[in-house]
């Protein structure tokens, strides 16, 4: 949780833990939206690995045009230099905004896939951990999971 370029990292939103957090996900200096936080290493493991099958979801905020067919192409698989990515659902918002849902973080996925598609990307927001939503919590807040929410993601990773 530190950047030795200086930029602000996850230790500069929370309060100072005696425990050891691990963070689920990471978001590139470009991107926005939710990160998780626990001090439960089998968890992280879960949620992090793909065979697991941890759903992701986005919205994207893109420039231009939507190609046709652009839904059905990225959910049959699109070839990238590491092997083929795909989105598990698509779903138009806005003649601006789309929302896709992935289990797999490789690097920089989302952005490869859309650059693969023809689809420019003006902004990256992570809204969805499996069960657990971003919701209003504000931009660099932090909030802890309800009782219920920590049951969903516990049952969605088999723990």
């Amino acid at each position: 949780m530190y950047d030795p370029e200086g930029r602000p990292s996850l230790s500069d939103f929370i309060d100072l833990r005696k425990e050891r957090l691990f963070h689920v996900g990471r978001l590139d200096k470009e991107s926005e939206g939710l990160i998780l936080l626990t001090n439960d290493g089998e968890m992280t493991f879960r949620a992090t690995h793909p065979s697991y099958g941890l759903e992701k979801t986005y919205i994207i905020q893109y420039d231009g045009t939507l190609p046709a067919g652009v839904d059905r192409t990225l959910m049959k698989g699109v070839e990238l230099e590491d092997g083929i990515g795909r989105v598990l659902a698509f779903r138009e918002l806005s003649p601006t905004w789309i929302e896709v849902v992935i289990h797999e973080g490789r690097y920089h996925i989302i952005r490869r896939l859309m650059e693969a598609v023809g689809v420019r990307v003006e902004r990256l927001i992570r809204t969805k951990f499996g069960p657990v939503s971003l919701g209003e919590t504000p931009e660099g807040r932090w909030r802890d999971l309800n009782d219920g929410e920590l049951l969903n993601l516990r049952n969605a990773l088999s723990l």
